[in-house]
């Protein structure tokens, strides 16, 4: 059966739609869909945008796209999937999105990419304490060479712990295996043993992973179990020397207990993400010297939030064909996923 050219739009921001369809995936979306004018819509809420969103199959949405309740379901009942280019997506769906059977997919995985990459980057970075030198070098004659001394610096003999065998985890997993002078602990009640040793790590529980690590990378979703998972007893477990990096969701790591350790400067910390985010300009966090703050760069930025544009063309391409889709979500795994 030749595919299907279902009606469809894309439902974002408009800053958001001129960063993810650059001319060729515009040329790519009307290829596989009857794409009507406009192609891009900003703002579903216009009355006058009803007999149009009547006679729509299928949305690409992104950033800034509404949440799917009833009132506004009620306005497209010919609506049969959406196809997400970006990660959560939590706060796009709503009972009545689930019974009325309509599909979803996420871009998570393709998501997945720059923030496993970052973290890597940020774990040998770790390794070498060198963000901390950044923000104190030591520049005397005297001390040059002093990291020279320091047993608790380098990236041989030492291991990382990644907490949350998940998209991201995995990815990070996978990209420390050139690196054999660092071991890789897993610590998730949810993995399969033969997974991970396949992967090349150890699945060990949590309390037991702490005191071994030198750097310990978060990679949990953000839910109710997971909140403030890392608090003050998971940090008083770590050594002397390790870094916490926390490239997933801020709410895991308990700030004020990240705080009082960090003021002693047992530990350091790597932080992409904060709770809150940002953090107001008064966090004591900003100012310790062991503590490095990004502010959410390890997502898709840039020329790669066109990974997710073609994430979700490969949905819309796998739907019209009639295939499998390949990055599917439902309410079961949603209670699992950031």
């Amino acid at each position: 059966m030749p595919p299907s050219r279902p009606r469809a739009h894309a439902v974002m921001s408009t800053e958001t739609f001129e960063l993810l369809f650059d001319d060729a995936r515009r040329a790519r979306f009307a290829a596989l869909a009857d794409v009507r004018t406009p192609m891009h819509i900003a703002d579903l809420s216009d009355p006058a945008l009803d007999g149009l969103l009547a006679e729509t199959e299928v949305l690409v949405t992104s950033w800034g796209a509404p949440r799917f309740d009833a009132p506004l379901l009620d306005r497209m009942p010919r609506l049969r999937a959406v196809f997400h280019a970006a990660g959560s997506i939590r706060h796009l769906v709503s009972a009545e999105f689930w019974e009325r059977g309509i599909r979803i997919t996420t871009a998570a995985d393709a998501n997945a990419v720059p923030v496993a990459e970052f973290t890597l980057a940020a774990i040998l970075l770790a390794g070498k304490r060198a963000l901390v030198q950044v923000r104190t070098p030591s520049l005397g004659e005297a001390d040059w060479g002093g990291n020279l001394r320091q047993h608790t610096i380098g990236n041989l003999d030492r291991s990382v712990g990644v907490v949350g065998f998940s998209r991201i985890g995995r990815r990070v997993v996978d990209l420390l295996r050139p690196f054999s002078g660092l071991r890789v602990l897993v610590a998730d009640p949810f993995a399969d043993p033969a997974e991970v040793a396949a992967a090349g790590a150890e699945l060990v529980p949590l309390p037991e992973m702490l005191p071994r690590v030198a750097v310990l990378s978060l990679h949990a979703p953000a839910l109710p179990s997971t909140h403030h998972m890392i608090s003050a007893a998971e940090l008083a477990a770590l050594p002397d020397g390790a870094t916490v990096i926390n490239t997933a969701r801020g709410a895991l790591l308990d700030h004020d207990a990240l705080l009082a350790e960090c003021r002693t400067g047992r530990i350091d910390a790597i932080l992409d993400v904060t709770d809150p985010e940002p953090l107001p300009l008064s966090s004591p966090l900003l100012e310790l010297p062991n503590v490095a703050i990004t502010p959410h760069l390890a997502g898709s930025l840039g020329t790669e939030t066109r990974r997710l544009t073609d994430s979700a063309l490969d949905e819309l391409a796998a739907y019209a064909a009639d295939a499998p889709l390949l990055h599917p979500m439902d309410s079961a795994s949603l209670g699992r996923s950031a």
